[in-house]
């Protein structure tokens, strides 16, 4: 590896030398090496794939299976671009051979000699050059299939690797092999430990004396404080020219994160390059030191990324949802962690350099899983702890957590509870794996999530409107304030997505196999079962299982992001906002079902039998839902009636629409009680929709007075009565009329507008209170007196019966 440091001091010296004075430009440039021919290379190419196969043949080969399959890889990439560069010259014989035209036919007079040598020569080298490309291409061939032969044998090895079983810890055999191997592995580390102090005693030399000393001082200034200086100056740089808000909180997590590993991984570097200055050190020993820096800065790595998300002594920057409790009880286990995988990392380079015995590196890797797992199950009890004890304090429950956080909590400790049992139980393989996988897992987890604050504050602040940023870009582009939000909302997704996938596709990278290799042993244990003629085995439930929950996630995050930060900002009515979350969460669950379908492997022959037994029940049983169901769509797509209209049925039922869903449609009743209709009445019924196209509200006040009461008076108060109202419209404007006479009454006919039919009960109230105050103050009666008149009738005479 070129070193960099000693390229930045030789730097000026070499800088001198590369520019060259006036009047060397008049020299001629150095001849460039010819390009290859095609068959050299493709003679290269196919000795390439003659070694690999001779390396998978050869079962003591040394090297691994990855880098055979990069190699096979090299060539498929060389083999098609040397396919691609020589198709431009098939093409130009073809057309010089067109401008020759066909050869003559037997019979006809022959061409000229030139022109048929001419001929000839075109068409051997169209032979050859046809011959070279189809052999390049079928180089191209073979060579994907022997790296889909080697992906096939690492992903053996792979289910090997975490299938084989060793002694348990519990027994004495486990015990008895590192013993007796001890010596050898001794004796191992000794040879190892004298080249590195023959390596060092040749660094301290004079000639190399004064190198190592200026790299061992600078990495020393670089660990006592170059991380402090640095962070402060990044504090002092952010304070300065980043905008006070959450921007610069994730900017300095981001920057505490990678001060550390930069002071640290160059302090290393530096170690490394003093003791290498002049390749002192052999092959071995220089890539052994190589990876020992690596691992130097991944532990620094974890432990700036700790320090950046616990952020203890600065709790008001702390990005994750921690209390002051939490952060101060987690703060150590960072570097516990980054410590554990640079010792046994250091283990594991130093056995694999040295070829310790099989049983020491088992017993190595078995402690290293119990450590680390121990780890973060401490760290998972705390934090539980520390919630529970938090929620006692305060009297209430537990905060909610989001579903992601309780997820990775959830297979943390499951991965805990497996790596131990697979210790106990003698899979050490399999403990080892989890343990790095969750390590790693864990790192990436914390990574992403950093750079997800980080990237969505960066667009926040770019691109909202009250920033300097959205100021700009409204200035610059005339954009509606909506609109930027709008992009920023959008953006900061695609971000949130493209990370997540990044995340995904990293750490399935040292898996060495995917998910479905992990299966095959329960495939070949269980077989395939077979229902007709659909195929049912444990890795196809798996995978369909899997695709319908992450299909069904992905959608509800998708509807409620929608619903709660993208459509809120735009222009659109609530009803259409709704209407389009509805319409995207049927489109999208049946294509979570397709998609189900087709990680069940499931045909349509495969149900047809099953489908036309149940057909005739199912036809009339889907009837009524089926109509429903395309009613519904009807409403989403045509908008009679919309959430949020005030609607009356003929069926007595009238209120304010809350949901359309699949089957139905919610009506909320003036009492506050829910009706369920179903959509098909609302296509196939009168309906009223009071609030359709914004209709206005008509207040309409039936006023009777007496016959002798002065009629202007009472149109003028009324009037002025409804102009004075808030609510009241100018535009159409109010108006009194006198309506009709009857039985000495005369009654007025008093109307006003709103804006909404929902506030003509409110404001009729309003001024019918009014008006009776007014009336009674004016002295304006509304019924006429009413009086009685007694009249006292004479007594009767009764008269006397005649006698006989």
């Amino acid at each position: 590896m070129p070193s960099l440091l000693r390229f930045l001091l030789l730097l000026l010296l070499t800088f001198g030398s590369t520019v060259s004075p006036a009047q060397d430009n008049d020299q001629p440039p150095p001849a460039t090496a010819p390009a290859a021919t095609p068959a050299p290379t493709l003679e290269q190419l196919g000795s390439q794939l003659d070694t690999i196969k001779a390396s998978l043949k050869n079962k003591t080969s040394d090297t691994p299976l990855a880098d055979l399959r990069n190699t096979a890889l090299g060539v498929q990439d060389q083999a098609s671009e040397l396919a691609i560069s020589l198709a431009p010259q098939m093409t130009a014989l073809q057309a010089q051979l067109a401008v020759l035209g066909p050869a003559p036919a037997k019979g006809a007079p022959a061409e000229a000699p030139e022109v048929a040598a001419q001929r000839r020569k075109l068409d051997k080298a169209q032979a050859d050059l046809d011959a070279q490309i189809k052999q390049a291409q079928l180089l191209g061939q073979n060579a994907t299939q022997l790296a889909a032969q080697i992906s096939g044998l690492r992903n053996d090895e792979f289910q090997a690797r975490l299938a084989s079983r060793t002694a348990t810890p519990f027994s004495h055999t486990f015990w008895a092999d590192p013993v007796r191997t001890f010596p050898d592995d001794v004796v191992r580390l000794k040879r190892l430990g004298s080249r590195y102090a023959s390596a060092v005693a040749q660094a301290w030399q004079p000639p190399n004396r004064q190198p190592l000393v200026w790299c061992l001082i600078a990495a020393a200034l670089l660990l006592g404080g170059g991380r402090w200086v640095l962070e402060r100056l990044l504090l002092l740089l952010a304070t300065r020219h980043v905008p006070d808000g959450h921007l610069r909180r994730s900017a300095m997590a981001t920057a505490v994160a990678l001060t550390a590993v930069l002071t640290t991984g160059l302090a290393a570097q530096l170690v490394y390059l003093g003791l290498n200055w002049n390749d002192i050190l052999d092959d071995d020993l220089a890539a052994l030191a190589t990876r020992v820096v690596g691992l130097v800065c991944f532990a620094a790595y974890v432990t700036g990324l700790g320090r950046a998300l616990l952020s203890v002594r600065r709790p008001s920057w702390r990005l994750p949802a921690l209390s002051d409790l939490a952060a101060q009880r987690l703060r150590l286990f960072p570097w516990l962690l980054a410590a554990a995988a640079l010792l046994f990392g250091l283990l594991d380079r130093t056995s694999r350099a040295v070829g310790t015995s099989l049983p020491a590196s088992v017993a190595t890797r078995g402690l290293f899983a119990l450590v680390i797992s121990g780890l973060i199950g401490l760290a998972l009890l705390r934090l539980r702890r520390t919630r529970q004890a938090a929620a006692t304090a305060d009297g209430a429950e537990p905060e909610h957590r989001p579903l992601w956080i309780g997820l990775l909590t959830a297979a943390a400790t499951l991965g805990v509870i497996v790596s131990w049992l697979g210790v106990a139980t003698g899979f050490i393989a399999l403990a080892f794996f989890v343990a790095v996988q969750m390590l790693w897992i864990g790192v990436i987890v914390a990574t992403v999530y950093l750079l997800i604050y980080l990237l969505t504050d960066l667009i926040n602040t770019t691109l909202l409107p009250h920033g300097r940023g959205g100021q700009r870009l409204q200035a610059t582009f005339e954009l509606a304030p909506h609109t930027l939000e709008q992009a920023a909302v959008l953006l900061a997704g695609i971000c949130r997505v493209g990370l997540v996938l990044l995340a995904l596709a990293t750490v399935l990278t040292p898996f060495g196999a995917g998910p479905k290799d992990l299966l095959a042993s329960a495939e070949q244990t269980l077989g395939n079962v077979k229902l007709g003629e659909l195929a049912i085995n444990p890795g196809t439930i798996f995978g369909g299982v899997l695709v319908l929950l992450a299909g069904m996630f992905v959608l509800r995050m998708l509807k409620r992001w929608l619903a709660e930060q993208l459509l809120p900002k735009s222009t659109m009515e609530k009803g259409m906002q709704d209407s389009i979350v509805t319409l995207l969460g049927y489109v999208g669950g049946l294509l979570v079902v397709v998609l189900t379908l087709a990680a069940l492997h499931v045909d349509l022959k495969s149900i047809t039998w099953i489908v036309s037994a149940l057909s005739v029940g199912i036809g009339f049983g889907l009837q009524a839902i089926v109509q429903n169901f395309i009613s519904g769509l009807i409403l989403l797509v045509e908008r009679p009636v919309k959430v949020g209209d005030w609607v009356s049925l003929s069926s007595d039922v009238e209120g304010d629409i809350r949901r359309i869903n699949v089957r139905a449609t919610e009506i909320q009743m003036g009492d506050r009680s829910t009706v369920i209709v179903p959509n098909s009445q609302l296509i196939t019924q009168n309906v009223r929709n009071v609030t359709l196209a914004n209709a206005q509200g008509r207040v309409q006040i039936k006023l009777p007075m007496p016959l002798d009461t002065d009629a202007g008076k009472v149109r003028e108060l009324v009037l002025g009565i409804l102009r004075a109202h808030h609510g009241t419209l100018a535009v159409p404007a109010p108006y009194v009329q006198l309506e009709n006479l009857n039985n000495g009454v005369m009654t007025f006919n008093c109307v006003a507008y709103v804006g909404s039919p929902r506030e003509v009960s409110g404001v009729k109230s309003d001024l019918l209170f009014e008006i009776l105050k007014r009336l009674r103050s004016e002295g304006l009666p509304m019924t006429s007196p009413q009086s009685m008149l007694v009249r006292t009738l004479p007594p009767l005479v009764e008269e006397d019966e005649p006698t006989g």
